[in-house]
């Protein structure tokens, strides 16, 4: 949408009516028009900065003992992103009253729903026994900005089968990585969630320029695995405190995790794929994405929630080590 300023008139690219989304952002103001949510004296438009990172998918809030906190693959994959030097930008749906501040450094375009997405995630074993108990509207690929479509890296990461299963022909990303495990999922009358087939697997496959997604993902089935393995470019498939095993070219090659105190592994899958691919895009070597993935991953796990998203003491420790 093009909208001009009529009192100086000038015209501004890039700008959008706020009656389709809002957006969310602390610290820095762009250049011409920018709405905050938390101002709404400003004029009701727009103006977005190109992205090197976009993630597309639900911001959740997650239950814990004691209330909610913010997580998602959004949201992980969002501030490892952004932990790691990109520019980095959400589109999102969620209830205008679910706090983000959390990612005060983060453009975040959201589209209005009644709900925000919300698990209650538990743990027994090792193993995660997770209860959907509210899902935000769906995402239309239509509320990405123009000015976001040509990121560098562009992030689909569906956690509810909030993404449509067609692909349009309006991104133009170097990379195009994508997380499926919203894809993958589904749930019964009581939110209780479990593996399903991705019914849209044909469609996104062929395109992506690296998968990300766990063994937990598809239920264990090492068939599946391979299959999909042949369908796409660069497929690595995360295994908890095992590490991960990367599937490129015909080959496969397991990456050991450090042996570390696990607290929280929430979203320690999610920080893989955004190391995973931003790695990948730098390097244009799998092996070695997959190397710093597993081990920035694997530091996540010994904080909690999103306290475990990567320091810089840990990411240079990471591109440093070579096993």
């Amino acid at each position: 949408m093009i909208c001009w300023n009529k009192k100086k008139e000038e015209r501004y690219d890039n700008v959008f009516p706020l009656s389709s989304f809002y957006i969310s952002k602390k610290g820095a103001i762009p250049r011409g028009y920018f709405f905050s949510r938390y101002n709404l004296s400003m004029p009701e438009l727009a103006v977005l900065e190109p992205v090197d990172y976009l993630v597309i998918g639900h911001v959740t809030e997650d239950e814990i003992s004691g209330g909610l906190r913010l997580g998602g693959t959004a949201t992980f994959s969002a501030l490892t992103a952004r932990a790691l030097g990109l520019r980095v930008g959400i589109v999102t749906a969620a209830n205008e009253k679910t706090s983000l501040g959390a990612l005060d450094e983060i453009t975040v375009v959201s589209a209005p729903s009644n709900l925000t997405t919300t698990f209650e995630n538990v743990y027994i074993g090792g193993e995660r026994k997770q209860t959907l108990q509210h899902q935000a509207d769906m995402i239309s690929f239509e509320n990405v900005p123009n000015v976001w479509r040509t990121a560098s890296i562009i992030h689909l990461g569906p956690v509810a089968q909030e993404i449509p299963a067609d692909l349009p022909n309006i991104f133009s990303p170097a990379l195009l990585g994508i997380t499926p495990q919203g894809w993958m999922r589904t749930w019964n009358h009581d939110g209780h969630v479990s593996p399903c087939i991705w019914e849209s697997a044909e469609t996104f496959l062929p395109r992506a320029g690296a998968v990300v997604f766990s063994r937990e993902d598809v239920g264990g089935d090492e068939e599946l695995i391979e299959a999909m393995a042949h369908q796409t470019h660069v497929l690595a498939v995360t295994e908890g405190d095992a590490g991960s095993v990367l599937y490129w070219n015909g080959d496969r090659r397991r990456f050991r995790a450090p042996e570390l105190e696990e607290v929280d592994a929430t979203g320690a899958g999610d920080i893989y794929a955004a190391a995973f691919f931003i790695r990948l895009f730098t390097t244009r070597d799998p092996w070695e994405a997959a190397r710093f993935a597993t081990q920035l991953a694997a530091r996540s796990v010994v904080r909690v929630g999103l306290d475990g998203i990567p320091t810089q003491k840990e990411i240079e420790e990471c591109l440093m080590e070579v096993f």
